[in-house]
């Protein structure tokens, strides 16, 4: 194992020194953090704050075509993009050693960017995966098949993944949850909404469209498109909601392989375990256990024709963007056009690209951190780090809703946040991942299996502490409860959110808010409930509990009361742990800027303190879809980006003061009114 990684230290550094001495690392051209072509001072602050900080950029932005939502995350995701292909293209043009991670990703990009092979290939290689179904005929074949599923990372019925264990953060578990549906959420299944209605009108046209595309008749196609609808639905009927699974408690339900075997009899649990590479995993969370029992009811009253049909439709959708372009369209008029109202679908290389880096995430991200990643923005990144945990900290010290000894715990909590930037200090070995030139789609599923089996590996072993789990060209954050630990990619340090020898007003405003956000999720409504250690443990004193709880109460109405769409309204609770998160990323941030904050004249004729709240309305500007508008609605935990200006600075006394809100202004509420949680 050694060796290996010697060869993919030294493949790698090859790589990177090719690309350094191609192309310097790009400069990003100077922009102003606040550039008054962004604003539309028309508007009132007062009275819409979206839309005066971010009503001219989101004209000079507007949605392309091939985009459900467009806003400021999208835009710096574009720029990693390009930096991205930088790199695969000319590690792609490179000649690189046979089975090294640059012959990796060039044969994988490369398999994905012939049209004509795919083309001329069609069904080719799925064409076996088919005859295999065929065969199917008895109700153990198709548990059978199912394995061989799940082994290629596809999840029909359910999904099976390693991860920590919630009440024994330092030990990994095997997780069962529930899976299986073509459309993105249980309610499309089962509401009598218009929309609801509508897409499942859709989503059978879909299904009929592509069996009929693997060789059946319009009526075969049509009658299957029934039945997989009729099983997904019964699915559905046993699956949690969203806002169910939210809760930790209502999603840890740990049971011993043999409580499971009792509880859906007719699955052969131990040859599945067996298969998939755990042998006796000895314990298993049942994150829906309701769900799980309904696998036992349904392979029972549903018939093995009926299964066969099932699974070619899990193998065709599950496939379809590796395959021809008449899969491919299909696929792209159902999730595209019919879920998110996106007009044409994303250039291919774009598409592959995001392909190549999810198979060999760390892999690109390590040329990535080389050629882009200064080591001065990780420096000034763990100072911001260090002035906003000091300023949480005060803050849960001067909480009076709070007691001495939920907050001396809080405290403790706080003080454990471990915190990752950049990138990780430990690489992915992907030598193992085989990638040939023979399919696009083969390509694909062998990286689904590399991945399937390196999250079933952590099974039962101690959680790795050096783990990330997102790869450091990805444009996002995040906290880990069970980790207790915020993470920082490096692809996200850069302007808008990041400015590195900008003022300290837009980056705390930007990237300090974005800081302080990932802090209070280990305080918001589900994260309190885990302890310093990640542990699902109730450390609050039953009375402090309430008193949080009816502060939360006053965020889901607020957010409750927001009118989305027509008369669609936001939905409080579903979004109360971003909203949380909001609120008190802003509060934190604020309060160390003016601790930090050396600056007291205006720049650009704007305040520091109204450059912090420019700066933080800036990174939610979004133009979206009326479709998708509904659908992030429905199916998102985060609220829509004129929400998250709106919503927790009408609740901030300091914006009140930095533009001079009045009674009678449309953000105005009362003090009584106003949310007050960290």
């Amino acid at each position: 194992m050694k060796k290996n990684l010697v060869v993919i230290s030294i493949s790698l550094f090859m790589i990177i020194a090719t690309i350094l001495s191609c192309t310097e690392p790009k400069k990003q051209a100077s922009e102003p953090a606040i550039d008054p072509a962004n604003l539309d001072k028309t508007v009132v602050p007062g009275n819409d704050f979206d839309t005066y900080a971010n009503g001219g950029w989101k004209k000079l932005n507007p949605l392309p075509a091939d985009r459900g939502r467009y806003g400021s995350f999208d835009k710096l995701a574009e720029l990693a993009e390009k930096q991205v292909n930088d790199l695969v293209t000319t590690t792609a043009a490179a000649n690189n050693a046979k089975g090294s991670i640059g012959d990796k990703i060039a044969t994988l990009f490369n398999s994905g960017m012939d049209t004509a092979k795919i083309e001329k290939q069609g069904l080719e290689h799925i064409t076996p995966f088919l005859k295999e179904i065929d065969q199917i005929s008895t109700p153990d074949e198709v548990q059978l098949a199912l394995i061989r599923f799940h082994q290629y990372g596809l999840s029909p019925l359910f999904g099976l993944y390693g991860s920590a264990d919630s009440r024994n953060s330092t030990m990994v578990i095997a997780q069962l949850t529930q899976a299986g549906m073509g459309m993105p959420d249980r309610d499309y299944y089962l509401n009598e909404d218009p929309r609801s209605v509508d897409l499942r009108a859709k989503y059978l046209t879909y299904m009929t469209t592509m069996f009929k595309l693997i060789g059946n008749d319009e009526a075969t196609s049509a009658s299957n498109a029934q039945k997989v609808m009729a099983l997904e639905t019964k699915l559905a009927k046993a699956a949690m909601s969203r806002l169910e699974m939210r809760d930790p408690n209502k999603t840890y339900n740990k049971v011993t392989t043999e409580e499971l075997n009792k509880l859906s009899p007719v699955f052969n649990w131990n040859r599945y375990f067996t298969d998939m590479g755990i042998g006796n995993p000895g314990s298993v969370n049942l994150n829906q256990p309701e769900f799980v029992k309904e696998i036992s009811a349904l392979l029972t009253a549903i018939p093995v024709e009926d299964w066969k049909i099932y699974l070619k439709w899990n193998l065709i959708n599950e496939t379809a963007s590796y395959l021809s372009s008449d899969f491919v369209q299909a696929s792209f008029d159902f999730y595209g056009k019919a879920m998110t109202g996106t007009e044409v679908m994303r250039p291919r290389w774009k598409r592959v690209l995001g392909v190549t880096s999810g198979a060999l995430s760390e892999a690109l991200g390590q040329l990535y951190v080389n050629a882009y990643f200064p080591q001065a923005a990780k420096d000034r990144m763990v100072k911001l780090v260090s002035n906003l945990r000091i300023a949480l900290g005060e803050r849960i010290q001067n909480l009076e809703w709070m007691s001495p000894e939920t907050k001396t715990k809080a405290m403790e909590k706080l003080a454990t946040i471990n915190v990752k930037i950049g990138y990780p200090d430990k690489w992915r070995d992907y030598s193992g991942l085989e990638i040939k030139d023979d399919a696009y789609v083969l390509n694909v599923l062998r990286a689904n299996k590399f991945e399937t089996e390196f999250s079933l590996g952590k099974i039962n072993k101690p959680v790795d502490k050096l783990e990330w789990f997102m790869s450091p060209q990805t444009v996002n954050a995040y906290y880990s409860p069970d980790k207790n630990e915020i993470v920082f990619p490096a692809a996200i340090l850069q302007p808008p959110f990041f400015f590195k020898d900008g003022d300290d007003a837009v980056n705390y405003g930007a990237i300090g808010v974005v800081i302080g956000h990932e802090m209070t999720h280990g305080f918001d409504d589900q994260g309190r409930k885990f302890d310093k250690e990640g542990n699902l443990t109730d450390w609050w004193t039953a009375d402090d509990a309430t008193r949080f709880d009816a502060r939360t109460k006053i965020l889901v109405d607020q957010y409750d009361s927001f009118v989305v769409l027509d008369t669609i309204h936001a939905n409080g609770q579903l979004s109360l742990g971003e909203n949380i998160a909001d609120l008190g990323g802003l509060n934190i941030s604020f309060q160390a800027f003016r601790t930090a904050n050396t600056q007291k004249e205006p720049i650009d004729g704007f305040t520091p303190d109204q450059r912090f709240f420019l700066a933080y309305a800036h990174i939610w500007g979004q133009n979206t879809r009326d479709k998708e508008i509904l659908r992030r609605t429905k199916e998102d935990v985060h609220s829509l980006g004129r929400f998250r200006v709106l919503g927790p600075l009408q609740n901030l006394p300091e914006f009140y003061a930095a533009f001079d809100l009045k009674e009678g202004q449309s953000m105005y509420l009362t003090p009584e009114k106003r949310a007050k949680i960290w």
